[in-house]
Order: structure tokens, then C-alpha cells, then sequence
């Protein structure tokens, strides 16, 4: 008999797994019966039977992951940093390496890589905690979209809430898109940035915060 797949955390109701999954509360909900339809439509249209035994329940187990895989598309990134502390700091902050994982809008298959995220204080030091930067950048991933976007989008949600004298984003990412069709080359990388304020502004400031992302600043 073939295997089940044994899924029981979906049984939690689909704005709570969303809640969970961003640590804010979202806007709505899915269609899930639209989205078990254009899953069952999908198999048929490319010759599948979508009542056989191994796929039958597919639509289903797709239709709740989508809650799951864009959650972002129900909720304000700027929310995710809605606690900020005044903490007097007005050095640069950065958290690098964060790992995520996106849909690209044009063919509807994963990007993934690393963001990079630094940001200088305003004059009252307002800082936000780190494991928000991390939230924000998987908030901003869990929808379709394309790198380039995805990028900026952190950048504003920063601007936003913190109110920052600089901002930098850094995303080094690979698309499926490029590797398992179209021009086929496994393993390429593409590297997008967002530079604001200060580091805009002062090379020197710029150079400086580079130099950390990419561990190259001499002690």
C-alpha cells in the first residue's frame, strides 16, 4: 500500500499557521478551493489523472502549504519591525547570511540563497532585534516575485520603521529558472543590492560596511 504522507500540523487553521510563520497577524486568508481546482486543472492539462492514488491528495496538501510558502503575501513587511528599542547604539548593525527561499513570478519556481542586512542608527539609536531582520527577510521571500524587487522591498520596510541614517541589502541567490530549463547553467549565482542614505552617500561609510559583509576588514 503506498505511504501517506503524515501532515498533521496541517490541520491548524490557516491564519494561525500563517501568525506562526510570520509572528504577525495576517490580512486574510487563502482560496483554498481555487487553489485545489488549479492544481487538479494543472495534472489534467498535462495528461495526469488527478484521482490516481499517488496524487490524489496533492491538491489538498498544496493548497495549505501555499499558506506556508506566501505567507508574505498577507502581511505588511514593516509590521514584522513594529518593536523598536532605543538603545543609544548608532554604530552599524548587520546580520549576514540569512537563508531564504522565493518563488519567481515568471515561471513559478524557487529562487534561493543568502540576504546580507546592515543598517546605521538614527541619531536616537533606535535598533530593532536581530532575529527581525531575519523574520523580515523571510517575510519578503515568501512571495512571488523576483530578486531585484525582493531586495528594495526589505530596503523600504527598514526606511520604514527604524527610519535609519543608512540602509544595505545584499542578495546572492540561484534561480531554478536558469538551471532546470531555459539556458540551463547550474550553479550561477546572481548578487542584487540596495544602498541608501549614508552608504549611498559617504563611499568611506560604504566601503566600510562592504568590507564586513564580506569579512575582509582588516583588524
Amino acid at each position: 500500500m503506498p505511504h501517506e504522507l503524515d501532515e498533521p500540523h496541517l490541520d491548524v487553521p490557516s491564519r494561525d499557521r500563517i501568525k506562526h510563520i510570520t509572528g504577525v497577524d495576517p490580512t486574510g486568508s487563502f482560496d483554498h478551493d481555487k487553489i485545489r481546482q488549479a492544481v487538479r486543472l494543472l495534472f489534467e492539462a498535462i495528461g495526469d489523472d488527478p484521482d490516481r492514488e499517488g496524487i490524489r491528495q496533492t491538491p489538498d496538501r498544496v493548497a495549505r502549504s501555499f499558506d506556508e510558502i506566501y505567507a508574505g503575501m498577507l502581511v505588511d513587511p514593516s509590521d514584522v519591525l513594529s518593536v523598536v528599542f532605543e538603545e543609544g547604539h548608532d554604530e552599524l548593525v548587520m546580520l549576514r547570511d540569512i537563508p531564504f527561499y522565493s518563488q519567481c513570478e515568471h515561471h513559478m519556481v524557487p529562487f534561493f540563497g543568502h540576504a546580507h542586512v546592515a543598517y546605521l542608527p538614527n541619531t536616537d539609536g533606535q535598533v530593532t532585534g536581530l532575529s527581525k531582520l531575519a523574520r523580515l527577510v523571510d517575510v519578503v521571500s515568501k512571495r512571488p516575485g523576483l530578486q531585484e524587487r525582493m531586495t528594495t522591498q526589505i530596503a523600504d520596510a527598514l526606511e520604514t520603521a527604524l527610519v535609519p541614517r543608512g540602509v544595505l541589502v545584499v542578495l546572492e541567490a540561484r534561480h531554478l529558472c536558469m538551471e532546470m530549463r531555459g539556458i540551463r547553467k547550474p550553479g550561477a549565482s546572481t548578487v542584487t543590492s540596495t544602498v541608501r542614505g549614508i552608504f549611498r552617500e559617504d563611499p568611506r561609510t560604504r566601503a566600510e560596511a562592504m568590507s564586513f559583509l564580506t569579512g575582509t576588514r582588516s583588524a
